[in-house]
């Protein structure tokens, strides 16, 4: 069995998912299939949120399986903790 603690889901994702809770500064091995890539988390992150696998500038997509499940709200760095308080949905607001 592989052991890992972060999975990819798509290779243009933004983000990935820990598969355990990860302290702060704990290097995370993300994969997708055979490929590996391992970053340091700034943050501590809940187990089954997500963190940025690569960097976002406010306004960015924020992309997850494939699709964008959102928009950063401010500068996002590698390794940094994402969810609500740096993304914004774009789904089912009514607004835009």
């Amino acid at each position: 069995m592989t052991n890992f603690r972060a999975i990819i889901m798509k290779p243009n994702d933004t983000v990935c998912t820990v598969v355990e809770a990860i302290a702060a500064g704990t290097d995370v091995t993300a994969e997708y299939g055979e490929a590996k890539q391992t970053i340091r988390a700034t943050e501590s992150i809940p187990a089954g949120h997500k963190f940025a696998i690569k960097a976002m500038k406010t306004g960015d997509p924020v992309l997850k399986y494939g699709e964008i499940i959102g928009r950063a709200t401010k500068d996002i760095a590698v390794g940094q903790y994402v969810h609500v308080h740096n993304i914004e949905s774009c789904r089912g607001r009514g607004d835009k």
